[in-house]
Order: C-alpha cells, then structure tokens, then sequence
C-alpha cells in the first residue's frame, strides 16, 4: 500500500505571509542568514588583516551592529511597514556603519554597501529606493577609490551594488503583491460565503414562511373550533398535516439542491486541495463551453468523480504533478463529456487489477464512482497513466444532450474543446 501524502503545509509556501511560529520563524532566519556568507571578506580581515587591539575590537562591534541592523530591517519589515521612523533610523545608522567601517577598516569593507542597498531595495518606498540604490553605489565607489581605480572597481563590486538593490526591489514588490493577492482571495471567499449565506436564508425564507404561517393560522382556527365543532376542527388538521407534509417534501428537495456538487466547483477545490498538498496542478477553470452541456444528474457524478480522483492523488499517489482534462468527444452512441484526472505518482499497487485505486483498499470508492456513473448512463476508467507513462489515471464520462445516448464507448479523437493539458 503507498503511503499516504501529507496535506501539511510546506515552509515555504508561507512565502508573502508573516511568520506565524517558531518553524517559520527559522526557515525565514536562514534563508535571509545564508547570504550573510559574503561577510566573509570582512571577517577574514578582521583576523588576518594585522589591526591592532582596539581596532579589531571596534571592527567586531561595528560588523555585529551592522549585522544586526541589516536583519532588523528586512527580517521585520519587508512585508509590511508600520513604523516608517524606525526604518529611516535603522537604514541611516546601517548606511553610516558601512562608511565607518569601509574608511576605517579598509577596502575589504566594501561589500557592507551591497547589504546597504539590498536593505534599501526590500525596505524603503519605491520613489527613495531608486535614489538610494545609485547614492550608495557612488558612496561605495568613493571610498573605494582610495585604493582601487574605478575601471576596475565599478565592473565588479559597483555593479553588482546597483544590480542587487534593484533587483531586491522587484522582490519586495512581488512579496508585496502576494500579500495583496492572498488578502484578496481571502476577502473574496467570505464575500462568496456571505453570498451563499443570504440565499440560503432567501430560500427557506420562500420555502417556508407561507407553509409555516399558513399552519400557525389554521392552528388558531383549529384551537377556536374545539371543542364545539370538532369535525371543522379535524379537517384544518388534515390540511395541517398536507402542508407541513409539502414543506417537509420542499426543504428535502432544497436540501438535495444545496449538497449536489457542481463541477466548477469541484475544479476549484481540486487546485485548492492540489496546492494545499504541494502537488503542481494543471486544472481547467470551467465546464467546457458552448456545446451541449450535462444535466444536474451527470454533473453531479462527474463533480464526485473529480473529488475522489483528486483525493486519491492527494492522499495515496506521492505525486509532484496532477493534469485534470475535461474534454468533448463524438461516440458512435452520441457526444460525451469526459473528465480525466492524472498523475506522476506511484500508480497502482503491484498485482492490482483494472480500476483498483492507488492501492489497496480504494478499490471501493472507485466502484462506488463506477456505479453512480452508471446510473446516469456513463462510464469510469482507472489505470495506469496513458502512453505507459508512470503514474495513475481516471477517466470518467457522461453522456451529452437530453436523452443520454445509453452506455458512451470511449473515442480516439477528442474535439476541439479540450480545458486543460499536461503541460
């Protein structure tokens, strides 16, 4: 049996978020600490360079402040700024320590104005980030001159100042959009829910408030009629019984409308839950269209196909990738609507038959897909991935048009109207 796949989130994909835990809070430190590798030239300097005492002392105090204002400022407020003051003040006291330490410590130095621009690429405002980046640049290439000619400095260290500090800046900005985008979807969710909410409150509102009001007053009638006219009596209880009997009938039917699944939104749940689990993911957004398009019924069993299919790649397959297709296809039987979901995983268990799932044990939701899918006239294939490639595949169709067509055999060519791919 394959193992079952982990839904947690990974470390990174925390990317644009503020640091919620000790985990996260560690990944994001060594991922901003690894690049403090290229201090390597100060701190060699500071133990081989020949400084005296109180200089090397100085250096080690100035290089840990600087350091430490470098982290402060893009571990803490590359996502988002509240305290403009205190990231004018780091940047400035982190600015005046790579001048320091460059005219005092010499030329090795020179590579803190490459952690100066980075800061001032994640940290300031746009419009001052594109005149800070190039003031630091020529700062740096001042000192430097001192010892180095600008022929050889600016091709190396001068342009790699300018070309990290800009390019931070389109990180910073892409961090920045992230964070937008998630608050976005996360606004457009609970508007949806808000949506769903009021129209559910809309349909029992018209689905009962004439049958409840309607059985409050023959209630009274039936209360007032006792006991002097027990048979008028009985018979506004019988049509109390006949109304609460429809309403009962009405809300069942309401009921089995709102737990129907639909296939747009089985598709986005699909990306959701393939994204979740770190799997990449090539859904279609919609149905296919226009065409003829399935009924209730067939959608429905195609929405649960797509679920359990996508389930199985999520929990049992290890797969990194998963292609979902939905195409049209002309049969001799009458046009189709297939739904075919892919991966790279594990595919099916050793010995395993024809529709057995990943592995052992899911034979029973496949057979359970089979014949919800039968009843609306369609088919379920499960196997190996097409073309003999590794992995696992499910292929689920319905009948198109009104009357179904009967049993759909499947086609070797599909038509033009093909959502997604396995790119």
């Amino acid at each position: 049996m394959n193992a079952p796949r982990t839904t947690e989130r990974h470390p990174l994909h925390t990317f644009g978020q503020p640091v919620l835990d000790r985990r996260q809070t560690r990944v994001k430190a060594a991922w901003i600490g690894i690049w403090l590798i290229f201090l390597a030239s100060p701190v060699r300097d500071l133990v081989e360079g020949g400084h005296g005492t109180a200089a090397t002392v100085l250096g080690a105090l100035g290089l840990t402040a600087f350091v430490g204002c470098y982290l402060a400022l893009v571990f803490r407020y590359t996502t988002r700024v509240h305290e403009w003051r205190v990231v004018y003040v780091t940047f400035t006291v982190l600015l005046v320590l790579a001048v320091a330490l460059a005219l005092g410590m010499g030329s090795a130095w020179l590579g803190l104005f490459v952690y100066a621009a980075v800061s001032a690429g994640a940290v300031l405002p746009m419009r001052r980030a594109v005149w800070a980046i190039p003031a630091v640049t020529v700062t740096m290439m001042a000192i430097g001159m001192r010892d180095t000619g600008a022929a050889d400095l600016f091709p190396g260290l001068g342009v790699t100042t300018l070309l990290v500090g800009f390019a931070m800046t389109g990180v910073r900005q892409l961090i920045r959009t992230t964070v937008e985008l998630r608050q976005a979807r996360a606004t457009v969710a609970q508007l949806a829910a808000n949506e769903e909410r009021l129209r559910l409150a809309r349909d029992l509102h018209d689905l009962l408030g004439h049958s409840l009001s309607l059985i409050t007053l023959k209630s009274e009638l039936a209360g007032r009629m006792l006991p002097a006219h027990p048979d008028r009596a009985a018979r506004q209880v019988a049509d109390i019984e006949q109304v609460s009997r429809q309403a009962l009938v009405d809300v069942r039917e309401a009921v089995t409308g709102y737990r129907r699944p639909t296939l747009a939104g089985q598709l986005a749940g699909a990306r959701t839950a393939l994204a979740a689990a770190g799997v990449a993911a090539d859904v279609p957004l919609e149905a296919p269209g226009p065409g003829p398009a399935p009924d209730e019924e067939r959608e429905a069993a195609l929405a649960w196909a797509l679920r359990e299919a996508v389930t199985n790649v999520v929990r049992h397959s290890g797969a990194r990738h998963c292609a979902v297709t939905l195409t049209r296809r002309q049969t001799l039987a009458g046009p189709v609507l297939e739904l075919a979901v892919e991966d790279d995983g594990m595919g099916p268990a050793p010995g395993a038959g024809h529709g057995s799932g990943h592995g052992n044990g899911h034979g029973n939701g496949l057979t359970g897909l089979t014949e919800r899918l039968e009843a609306v006239g369609g088919t379920l294939d499960a196997g190996p991935g097409s073309g003999g490639r590794k992995g696992f595949r499910v292929a689920a169709r319905v009948p198109l048009g009104p009357d179904g067509g009967g049993q759909p055999e499947p086609a070797a060519a599909a038509s033009p109207g093909v959502l997604g791919s396995s790119a």
